[in-house]
């Protein structure tokens, strides 16, 4: 079994062709090029989510977009579009989100000690 599992790893790192990583919190994304099998790139986009069980197990949850040569254009004319709309309409303010992030971590410090926690998301942030 491991070896069916070291065959498949071996075959992912195979097509990958260039990889970056921005980690940002509890989440990760990975912005990959990878070939097909007839040699054509494309871009392969994965968020990994750090989640905790009760429990205390640890997993990662992952989406993935894959994205082809001919849909670049009109993904990262959209994509502008959709980051400058947010830039405009809410401006990144960093003491604004230093202060969310605060009452997270409070919040999240209460709630570890068995007091009541607030109703603030990390996705909030």
């Amino acid at each position: 079994m491991e070896e069916i599992e070291n065959r498949d790893a071996e075959k992912k790192d195979k097509n990958l062709i260039f990889g970056q990583q921005v980690k940002a919190g509890k989440r990760v994304y990975f912005i990959d090029v990878r070939a097909t099998n007839k040699g054509d790139y494309y871009l392969s986009l994965t968020e990994s989510r750090k989640k905790i069980a009760d429990d205390g197990r640890v997993s990662f949850e992952k989406s993935k977009v894959f994205l082809y040569k001919e849909d670049f254009e009109k993904f990262t004319t959209s994509l502008n579009e959709a980051i400058e709309f947010i830039k405009k309409e809410q401006p990144f303010d960093p003491e604004e989100y230093a202060e969310k992030r605060r009452q997270y971590m409070e919040s999240r410090n209460q709630g570890l000690n068995g007091s009541e926690s607030k109703d603030l998301a990390f996705e909030d942030l």
